[in-house]
């Protein structure tokens, strides 16, 4: 009798111990997938940091080209990349037209382009359109269609008060209907009827 208990509780210790033993080896295993866990968001959490981080060296990457592009372009062309056909001179950019119309239709191209018609102020820009113009000629922003004899630049300053290059004898307001002044030989210029077929020069200030 004593034996078969002895053997029972034998059993029993082996069956705990054979317990414990499955706990202490599943206890590791949820550990284990526990530390797993743990490492794999580690490495989500410090793999999605340096996406961000290089994101972000891309992006100021991109950045730094286009400033060096955006400065090369204004290098290459100071009136703006887009407007390619207009000529930079003196903080102003300049366009020569390559079809001739009459004075009032030019200055309404002009507008459309956000400028307005020359006005030359300096011996330089009268240098510089003079050289451009080649003796052909272009219409400026100068005319005293409002009232005869009294010549205003497009934006309203007297002529007369500044610099002023006519070619000699004029303005002479020929057959009593020339109101409107183009630059022609040497650059000089001249009053003609305000219908007349010129080229034309715009004008604006450059961009920033």
């Amino acid at each position: 009798m004593d034996k078969e208990r002895l053997q029972d509780e034998l059993r029993i210790f082996r069956d705990r111990n054979f317990l414990r033993q499955k706990l202490r080896s599943s206890l590791t295993v949820y550990v284990l997938l526990a530390l797993s866990y743990l490492l794999i968001v580690i490495l989500f959490v410090v793999s999605l940091s340096r996406v961000s981080m290089l994101s972000s060296q891309l992006n100021e990457m991109r950045k730094e080209l286009k400033r060096n592009n955006s400065s090369n372009d204004f290098k290459l062309f100071p009136c703006g990349p887009e407007a390619r056909e207009w000529e930079y001179f003196s903080g102003k950019c300049y366009y020569f037209s390559l079809h001739a119309t009459s004075w009032q239709r030019a200055k309404e191209l002009c507008e459309e382009e956000h400028s307005f018609l020359a006005i030359i102020n300096s011996h330089a820009k009268q240098n510089f359109i003079m050289y451009r113009t080649r003796n052909q000629r272009f219409w400026i922003g100068l005319s005293d269609r409002n009232a005869e004899g009294e010549w205003k630049w497009i934006d309203g300053s007297d002529s007369t008060t500044g610099f002023t290059y006519w070619k000699e004898g004029e303005p002479n307001n020929s057959d009593q209907n020339e109101d409107c002044a183009h630059v022609w030989t040497y650059g000089e210029w001249n009053d003609v009827h305000c219908t007349y077929e010129c080229y034309y020069i715009c004008e604006k200030p450059a961009p920033p």
